[in-house]
């Protein structure tokens, strides 16, 4: 297998961020790249997930074994990779046995990246067009004040176990009024949206919380529920940025112990991405 890297390697690019208690302050901080990786298989589209655009034949390479697509990398001949804005397209050529081997199973594979797109089979369903939402206020910055606390108080089942994502809705008032828990982050996510629905619970009042990290998916999510303000524990991606500004999604990082920085809608002040 060829192990050299064609593709643009993955970088840290900054984007300018205000922060939510004051009006003045503005600064640039660096975030992780993302890109859509489509992977085909002798000419037969298989997989798009999200991934850091570094080091990809590696993924690809680590991909086909652990999911018991090849049985050994000598079965990969070869891996052309072409990027295409936040698109990475791979086409990989495998041997006439491992490609027997893939059509016979393929049907079977279950996407277990946790990326939350493994199985979608077009680029055009990991970066559909969205409707953007209507531009709405960014919330009270007090209605963050120990946010965190407050969170893991809510938080029941992982105080047992340590183990679950989060995903809550803090109401117009501050408080938080729904607290979903589940193992996967784009689970909870879910199951959050779902509560809004059955409980007739009105989503542009307050804002949504994840405490996972903040990748496009989740954007996605939240654009389609119409949630009008995400605020993540975690700082976001370029691409989550890039779609929250472009869909009047309002995009809040929450760090530890610095005040909440507004990635979304941009700052006005800076020359910054």
């Amino acid at each position: 297998m060829p192990g050299t890297e064609t593709a643009r390697p993955a970088q840290n690019t900054d984007y300018s961020y205000a922060e939510l208690t004051s009006a003045s302050a503005s600064n640039a901080v660096a975030l992780a790249d993302e890109c859509a990786l489509a992977i085909s298989y002798n000419g037969i589209n298989h997989a798009v997930m999200m991934v850091s655009p570094s080091f990809v034949k590696d993924f690809i390479a680590g991909f086909s074994l652990s999911n018991a697509l090849i049985d050994s990398v000598d079965e990969i001949y070869d891996i052309q990779l072409e990027r295409t804005g936040d698109a990475l397209n791979a086409q990989v050529t495998l041997s006439n046995r491992a490609f027997w081997a893939l059509k016979e199973q393929r049907r079977q594979l279950a996407g277990t990246s946790g990326c939350g797109l493994c199985g979608v089979e077009a680029l055009d369903q990991a970066l559909p067009a969205l409707k953007p939402l209507p531009s709405r206020p960014l919330p009270p910055a007090e209605h963050l004040f120990e946010l965190r606390q407050r969170i893991t108080e809510q938080q029941q089942l992982a105080r047992g176990s340590g183990a679950l994502h989060a995903a809550l809705l803090v109401d117009a008032q501050g408080a938080i009024s729904l607290c979903r828990e589940d193992i996967g982050r784009h689970n909870a996510l879910d199951k959050l949206i779902g509560a809004l629905h059955n409980n007739a619970s009105d989503a542009q009042q307050g804002f949504a919380v994840i405490t996972s990290r903040c990748s496009l998916e989740l954007i996605q999510k939240a654009i389609r529920a119409g949630l009008q303000t995400l605020v993540s524990l975690s700082a976001p991606t370029t691409l989550s940025v890039q779609w929250a500004r472009q869909h009047n999604l309002n995009l809040i990082h929450l760090p530890h112990h610095s005040a909440p920085r507004v990635f979304s809608p941009a700052p006005t002040r800076s020359s910054s991405q």
